[in-house]
């Protein structure tokens, strides 16, 4: 379950300074006053920009952010601000969610990074249901091969594959395309550690492959 009472490292107070900076958003330059100390005290991306090599403020006091959308940075905001973020109710909201990641990546905000993979994991547990082949192309296409969330969306693809009856069509194709996603799905279950006992052994010419029953004893073979 996220820690829905997570908060900034200091009181929120502590980071509401006088000094006011002005965020343009998206292709409509969509306009977010926001307080500076508060975004430069979570994002060394930000203190880059609005502190100089000596920590002075620098004399701009504006940034656009034209390829960020504006739903995905007004959750930012709030997060940034109370510390929350709002909870998926159906798989269309986890789009947004994985946009916000995305900004705690390049905006290197490790406790935003860790609270939104905190989030997805729990959603798709609770819902019962697997990130679908979009979302796990989209993080691969925009992550690195150390990220969090493609480890997450990767591990449970790879429970997704192995306990169904069958590989699905979109999936089969995709992994035909993507070597090396078939090959993380490969790496993720050899995690796992698996007993080779509960293995099936194609090398073994009985009927139950070498595997054990489910109270852990040895099947024995016809």
């Amino acid at each position: 379950m996220p820690d829905m009472e997570q908060k900034p490292r200091k009181p929120l107070h502590e980071l509401l300074s006088r000094t006011m900076v002005d965020i343009y958003v998206g292709p409509e330059n969509t306009h977010f006053n926001m307080h500076e100390k508060l975004l430069c005290y979570n994002s060394t991306f930000f203190s880059k920009i609005f502190y100089n090599s000596n920590k002075k403020e620098a004399q701009t006091k504006d940034l656009g952010l034209p390829d960020e959308d504006e739903k995905p940075f007004t959750m930012f905001v709030g997060w940034l601000y109370s510390g929350l973020l709002p909870l998926p109710e159906d798989e269309k909201d986890v789009g947004p969610l994985l946009e916000v990641y995305l900004m705690s990546e390049k905006w290197s905000i490790e406790p935003l990074k860790d609270y939104v993979v905190d989030i997805v994991r729990t959603f798709y547990h609770r819902s019962g249901s697997y990130p679908g082949l979009r979302r796990v192309q989209y993080i691969y296409a925009n992550t690195d091969a150390d990220s969090p969330m493609r480890h997450l969306l990767v591990d449970s693809v790879a429970r997704f594959l192995t306990l169904g009856s069958e590989i699905p069509q979109h999936w089969d194709k995709a992994l035909r395309k993507n070597g090396q996603l078939a090959v993380d799905i490969i790496k993720s279950i050899q995690e796992w550690h698996l007993e080779s006992r509960s293995v099936p052994d194609a090398r073994d010419g009985s009927v139950d492959r070498g595997r054990t029953t489910r109270d852990g004893s040895e099947m024995l073979s016809e």
